[in-house]
């Protein structure tokens, strides 16, 4: 079955002629129709679909729910579809399949109207802007059960332990990045939208959309390539300075739900799975470290001798993300999930390393001069038992949070906070998170000998302490970004520039002196480049601007003379004269703890090809 989901503002159709003989009878009441704020839901059977008929229908009318609940549409059409696929059922298969679909949405409390089979119609339609607005689907027998949408119901927590109405807190509170939250979270509030400028940010680095592989798909260009490759040695920085033992390992991404603890992880996860059919069956493309991870761990003999410890992996990871919701370095199908894992004996270990995981997550976007804003949800039982080791949380934040409650059981943790920063258009971005777990070590099987002798099972802390890859890097732009709407000129940190000097000489005659200083920078370790060509000294230092360089270093007659070097510092569009061993140590001093990725283009500009992003600025 193959359904495509419109959230329409206006809706109307009506029925004009018979398209098959068996069409179904007409009567006043579904041979037309008029609707507003609708759920569409155009619906293809396919062959095969009644042999499983009940799960499939059953797996439709939990994505119909969700949907509608996100969306917040007042009732559904089911209107009968052709046209999603070539391999059509039987038309009474196809009649039948719709009408338990209808009765199975209509028992969920749903209000619904379907639209005749058989018939030609006529439509008009007027569909909403926002990325929820197109979704399309294709459901199968056998496929992995769909999570039902979770009620939540939500709460402001004040450093005080104060509990606030989170209408209330929209009307009262200081907070202004809280109430935007709550106003998308809670409110489903649609913010200003547009075109954001992060996205031109990255592109100029050449992070780019694939065109020849599935949506969601981004490949990287040399110089995105450089940045990949120092946020993800950053990353497992990060992870060795929390002072605990840490792990680095390395797995496959696609595991079989034949496999029972797979399954029931996968279908905890939701409906973004990006699933795979091979010979040996359904194999889920995991959406982070966990799978490979705990399948490993498992097999391992702990005592509780040897916890807490980490286990780290830069995972490719893949979240069958809808289209409508794809953005550049920031919502991907596929991305790199710098996914560490913390195995401790309880809860209140997991609490307490859970602080110190808070501390790294705070400290870390503190170096990007921003704050993050932040989204608990919390099982009942534990906002019931445990307020104490919540409240604990919301105050190492020091500021107010905003709560979501769930129905405890449901998921494998008892805790998951996403930390936000308010980006550039005003709205929401998830980047940093972790979460306590305390299902899946028994779930996987991973046991540790206690003290006393018995086998128990770590609880478990899943982290990503920078983001992942990708979108460490959307805040990094994001904070360019703000810098130029401040009247800054947009930056981004020394260590993550993929070229941080370009040589420019006034002129071809200084070629052989701009060229000692490219040699000793490179054996100090600096990515640099030299602009050789033979074009205007304005023009090179324009273009050197508008790739963001660091530092511009200009080499002249007066340079020449003095082995000195015109430098042009664009973080705070101060210029100086300095010996080149100077230059050195101001490089350097950006890049006092952080890692060096290697360079990935030629030293020469005029040996470089002009990269298909460059072009564009």
């Amino acid at each position: 079955m193959r359904i495509l989901l419109i959230h329409a503002r206006y809706f109307e159709y009506r029925a004009r002629e018979k398209a098959l003989d068996s069409a179904e009878h007409i009567s006043t009441e579904n041979s037309s129709g008029e609707f507003s704020n609708v759920l569409v839901v155009f619906t293809t059977i396919e062959k095969g679909d009644s042999s499983g008929l009940h799960e499939i229908v059953s797996n439709v009318a939990d994505d119909v729910a969700r949907v509608l609940l996100n969306v917040g549409a007042g009732s559904v059409v089911l209107y009968p579809y052709a046209h999603l696929s070539k391999n059509l059922a039987d038309p009474e298969e196809s009649l039948l399949a719709l009408r338990e679909l209808e009765l199975e949405l209509k028992n969920r409390g749903m209000k619904v109207h379907r639209a005749p089979f058989g018939w030609y119609k006529e439509f008009k339609l007027e569909c909403f802007g926002h990325p929820l607005s197109e979704l399309s689907r294709e459901f199968k027998a056998g496929e992995l059960r769909r999570a039902r949408p979770i009620e939540k119901k939500y709460v402001v927590l004040l450093p005080t332990g104060e509990i606030v109405d989170p209408k209330i807190y929209l009307e009262k509170g200081d907070d202004e990045e809280l109430k935007i939250l709550i106003s998308k979270e809670v409110f489903k509030v649609e913010l200003p939208g547009g075109e954001p400028e992060v996205s031109e940010a990255c592109n100029k680095f050449g992070f780019e959309w694939e065109p020849m592989s599935d949506a969601g798909h981004m490949r990287y260009g040399p110089h995105a390539t450089v940045m990949i490759e120092a946020v993800s040695s950053y990353a497992w920085d990060v992870v060795r300075s929390l002072g605990i033992p840490v792990f680095r390992v390395r797995g496959t991404n696609m595991f079989n739900t034949k496999f029972k603890p797979i399954k029931e992880h996968a279908e905890l996860f939701g409906d973004r799975l990006y699933e795979v059919e091979t010979d040996r069956g359904t194999h889920v493309l995991r959406y982070a470290a966990c799978h490979q991870q705990f399948a490993m761990i498992k097999d391992w003999i702990i005592s509780y001798r040897d916890l807490p410890f980490g286990v780290f992996e830069i995972a490719d990871s893949y979240r069958y993300e809808q289209p409508g919701e794809l953005q550049i370095c920031f919502r991907l199908r596929k991305f790199l999930m710098p996914d560490l894992h913390i195995f401790t004996k309880d809860l209140r270990e997991a609490v307490e390393f859970g602080r110190l995981v808070q501390r790294k997550i705070h400290e870390e976007i503190g170096k990007l001069e921003r704050k993050y804003v932040a989204l608990y949800n919390v099982t009942e039982d534990f906002f019931r038992e445990h307020f104490d080791y919540l409240l604990d949380f919301v105050r190492g934040d020091g500021r107010a949070a905003l709560v979501a409650i769930l129905p405890s059981g449901i998921y494998y943790w008892v805790i998951n906070v996403e930390y936000v920063i308010i980006d550039s258009l005003r709205k929401p971005a998830e980047i940093a998170t972790f979460q306590i777990d305390v299902g899946n070590a028994r779930r996987f099987g991973i046991a540790y000998s206690a003290e006393d002798g018995k086998e128990s099972y770590p609880v478990i802390i899943h982290t990503a302490i920078i983001g992942s890859i990708e979108r460490y890097v959307y805040a990094v732009m994001d904070t360019a970004v703000a810098r130029k709407k401040r009247g800054q000129p947009p930056t981004i940190p020394t260590w993550l520039a993929p070229i941080q000097v370009r040589v420019i000489p006034v002129s071809q005659k200084y070629l052989d002196y701009a060229n000692e200083v490219l040699k000793q920078l490179v054996s100090a370790g600096i990515r640099v480049d030299l602009d050789d060509r033979d074009i205007s000294l304005a023009k090179k230092i324009r273009e050197a601007g508008i790739e963001w360089i660091p530092y511009s270093v200009v080499v002249g007659e007066r340079e020449y003379a003095t082995k000195t070097v015109n430098v042009r510092i664009r973080v705070d569009n101060s210029q100086r004269v300095v010996k080149i061993e100077e230059l050195v140590e101001l490089v350097k001093k950006d890049l006092s703890s952080y890692p060096q990725a290697p360079q990935s283009t030629p030293f020469y500009l005029s040996r470089r090809p002009t990269l298909n992003y460059l072009s564009k600025l």
